[in-house]
């Protein structure tokens, strides 16, 4: 059986991965978007963008507190 702390380390590692790219599609769209505000398909695709990076960031949290949970048990068990 895999070690659960190697897999939310992977998640965890994807995630912020996942972050990075979102960050920077955001970045371009918000250059697109100075010069035409008011273009619909754009605002749905910053929409979009945005619950995909809060997602994304819900992701990295919880990695995180299973991260941490998994070496506050293994280091109870070191003991």
């Amino acid at each position: 059986m895999e070690d659960p702390c190697k897999l939310y380390r992977s998640q965890y590692k994807k995630a912020k991965e996942t972050l990075d790219n979102l960050l920077i599609a955001k970045a371009e769209l918000n250059r697109k978007l100075e010069s035409d505000y008011s273009n619909a398909y754009l605002q749905k695709d910053l929409r979009t963008l945005n619950m995909d990076i809060r997602i994304t960031e819900n992701e990295i949290e919880h990695a995180e507190f299973r991260i941490r949970e998994c070496e506050t048990k293994q280091d109870s068990f070191a003991n």
